[in-house]
């Protein structure tokens, strides 16, 4: 994705984050990540970003995709671009208002389909039905880590491959959430990225795509493959 791209894509996306912040209750969609893709200090807003325009190059592929999975999707955030490289989109969070209200601005695409992750679990969705399964700052929440994330390898096809995302939770990353501000608390968070990758090296092949940033390492994005 060229920069003039990602950065209109941005654009949008921020301005109905920010519309949306203005009409919601107070610290409701902070979970969501709501107060970071929009934060004012351009740093902190640049690095939430970034994460995602990794994923977004790494993903990029010459040919579309068939069936992708966004878990745990938030405000739908990657959305728009996934549903432009694969045929068909399923989304999934237990929250489903973030993405509800952002559907005000940025209308879903026909072939992204929500699923409420309280009615839905993963085990209902077809096996080896997946090219691609994305789960970007969502596992550090998760309650059983192990069995989650052997779920979701049943869902990929062979060669598939599972994008990972998610915090350190080093003493650096914990300074910088409390520079942030109060939203950025951490209190929901179970683990960071570490016990998240030696968990899934127990089964799968792991493939590092961004540490952002070194010597500072506050982010971790990998693959695995089955």
């Amino acid at each position: 994705m060229k920069s003039t791209e990602f950065n209109t894509y941005k654009s949008r996306y921020r301005s109905a984050i920010q519309q949306v912040l203005a009409e919601a209750e107070k610290g409701r969609l902070d979970e969501a990540a709501f107060p970071a893709y929009s934060h004012r200090n351009p740093i902190i807003n640049w690095l939430f970003w970034q994460r995602l325009r990794k994923v977004m190059e790494y993903i990029q592929s010459p040919t579309s995709y068939t069936n992708i999975l966004d878990f745990g999707c938030g405000s739908g955030v990657m959305l728009p671009y996934l549903s432009s490289i694969s045929a068909q989109v399923t989304a999934m969070d237990v929250d489903l208002l973030p993405i509800q209200s952002v559907q005000k601005y940025i209308p879903l695409a026909k072939n992204v389909d929500v699923k409420d992750a309280t009615k839905t679990v993963i085990t209902d969705l077809p096996a080896n039905s997946f090219d691609l399964i994305i789960a970007l700052d969502v596992l550090e929440h998760v309650h059983d880590l192990p069995r989650t994330l052997n779920e979701l390898l049943t869902l990929l096809k062979p060669g598939g491959q599972l994008i990972v995302s998610g915090p350190t939770e080093n003493i650096l990353y914990k300074i910088g959430r409390k520079v942030a501000g109060p939203e950025y608390s951490g209190a929901y968070h179970e683990r960071g990225i570490a016990e998240i990758k030696a968990e899934l090296m127990k089964t799968s092949k792991l493939q590092p795509i961004a540490t952002l940033y070194w010597p500072i390492p506050l982010f971790e994005i990998f693959s695995a493959k089955k």
